[in-house]
């Protein structure tokens, strides 16, 4: 009786919050949304409070309810699923603001554009998206599946228009669970988002309905479901495959944690090579070193500018590390042509002894620049109104020929530069599957906030998604070394100065999402665009 009585209360609270916020008009109705984005936000790192996720979509649903019962539905869903946008990038991407106060008094003023700017233009995404849905709409179980399909299909052109932005793709918010991320190895990070969007939306589906008490918390008993398939089918895939072994060869991550305002100073420039060549030789005479064939100490993005250049630092390379030492690290380096004109790169170097010395016997080039960090899209316009980019070479960076793998005189790796290592299945060429994935950044921009480490996180899918080890290089953090199904074996704190040293972790076998790329996911989408088409009588509940 007693469990029946509480079952009850539940029941009244969700009827009367979704009859809550059905009901809300004009300020109260963007007010809600806006703060509901924001609550879905705090899914992510590092926060990590998941049951707000589902808060946050459930709460869109219903206000999505309330707009199709106004004079012009899709106009008020357009604005519904704005102003969510809004509040959840705003809450989610903040930490952008943090790189403009670098150079605070050429750039400081660019701050509020980065807080509100950039979320109010992702937000068309997220309105569009519930404009289209209210087309559409459908009572019960149908408008979930909908919305989760449309949501997904715009989360898909965010991460691809205009170069693209899959910042906080909501699966993102399992990734600091090993457990409820694994199933990212088979569909991928928006396979697994559309999983989230689906199960934090389901406490919606009878809400409102004027339904007895128990199948108003069936929405929310699917909900809880779908989290513990999540968990079992992630316990199944760590329990069943098999851990690979740890390679012979070993890894030194290398965080000189140095400020960014040192960092981009000409006149710090060989203090700061000192400082992690001190790191790199540093207590060479460890157990772990001792035994690897191979040593890669790895340097984060921009660690030494031109590099290949420096043959006094290469010198000094050659007498501070033993010869199995190959130094992979974050460099800017030139090329200047037949005319004379001189292009920058933001590249990652490979540095080997050879017979003549250390030398820098290959580079990457990043090919994904970050749009007003590194390169000024239609620069003409945007300079004639007083914008500039942060990267400190006129032109900015000229952008690489694309991913490669590369061999080190070891397994073969895939480079990624910072932001490269957020775009799903653009990792390298589909028909060279390296051995281990290598990204060095450089979040020092970005202070000690929640950037960094989503950015780990986004790191953790790509190693599940592609079934390969991560070795990731931050100048100020978070650097870790990450198992191929995604689990941190070792890591170095925000802000911390140190070394990694740890065994390079092997590779499983190919992953079902690195055959077949996001061709789940679009199945996934079909099949929720069937289950919309199907006849209403399968998704109208009983009401006994």
């Amino acid at each position: 009786m007693a469990v029946s009585s509480v079952g009850a209360r539940a029941a009244a609270a969700l009827e009367g919050a979704g009859s809550f916020l059905t009901q809300l008009t004009g300020w109260r109705r963007r007010a809600a949304t806006f703060v509901a984005g924001a609550c879905g936000a705090l899914s992510m790192a590092p926060v990590y409070a998941t049951p707000l996720l589902v808060v946050s979509f459930s709460a869109l649903i219903l206000l999505l309810d309330g707009a199709a019962a106004t004079a012009q539905p899709r106009r008020a869903a357009f604005s519904a699923g704005w102003w969510f946008g809004l509040g959840y990038f705003v809450a989610g991407i903040y930490w952008m603001a943090f790189s403009f106060f670098v150079q605070a008094k050429e750039f400081a003023w660019m701050a509020p554009f980065a807080v509100f700017g950039l979320p109010a233009f992702l937000g068309l995404f997220t309105g569009c998206a519930c404009a289209v849905a209210m087309a559409l709409w459908r009572p019960g179980w149908r408008r979930i599946a909908l919305f989760a399909v449309v949501w997904m299909g715009a989360e898909f052109l965010r991460g691809h228009v205009l170069t693209g932005l899959p910042w906080n793709l909501p699966g993102q918010a399992f990734a600091g669970a090993p457990l409820l991320a694994q199933s990212a190895a088979w569909y991928g990070v928006y396979g697994l988002s559309f999983a989230a969007v689906l199960i934090a939306a389901a406490p919606a589906v009878w809400i409102g309905a004027s339904l007895p008490p128990r199948r108003v918390l069936a929405g929310a008993g699917v909900s809880l479901l779908g989290f513990c398939v999540l968990l079992g089918v992630g316990a199944a895939r760590l329990a069943a495959i098999e851990t690979p072994a740890l390679t012979a060869n070993a890894v030194r991550i290398v965080q000189p944690n140095i400020p960014q305002r040192e960092k981009i100073d000409p006149s710090y420039w060989r203090r700061n090579f000192d400082r992690l060549l001190e790191m790199s030789a540093f207590n060479f005479s460890s157990a772990l070193t001792d035994g690897a064939e191979r040593i890669f100490i790895v340097w984060p993005e921009n660690a030494v500018p031109l590099l290949d250049e420096a043959y006094g630092p290469l010198g000094d390379m050659d007498a501070a590390l033993p010869s199995r030492a190959v130094v992979i690290a974050g460099a800017v380096r030139r090329e200047t042509d037949a005319s004379g004109k001189t292009r920058f790169f933001n590249s990652i170097a490979i540095a080997p002894r050879t017979a003549a010395g250390r030398r820098v016997v290959a580079h990457y080039d990043k090919h994904h620049l970050v749009p007003f960090g590194e390169y000024l899209p239609l620069k003409g316009l945007l300079e004639a109104i007083g914008l500039a980019q942060l990267a400190p070479y006129d032109d900015g960076f000229t952008r690489g020929e694309g991913p490669r793998v590369m061999n080190a005189g070891g397994p073969s790796f895939a480079p990624l530069i910072c932001y490269e290592a957020i775009f799903p299945g653009a990792l390298y060429p589909r028909e060279e599957r390296p051995a281990w994935l290598l990204t060095v950044t450089n979040d020092a921009w970005f202070g000690d906030t929640s950037g960094p480490r989503q950015h780990l996180d986004q790191a953790r899918l790509r190693a599940i998604e592609t079934g390969l080890p991560m070795v990731r290089a931050a100048n100020t953090g978070i650097s870790a070394v990450i198992d191929a199904k995604g689990r941190v074996l070792a890591r170095k704190p925000l802000y911390q100065a140190g070394v990694i040293d740890y065994p390079l972790p092997g590779a499983m076998s190919e992953t079902i999402y690195h055959k077949f790329g996001d061709l789940l996911f679009f199945l996934m989408l079909a099949l929720g665009g069937a289950l919309i088409a199907a006849p209403a009588r399968y998704f109208r509940p009983a009401r006994s």
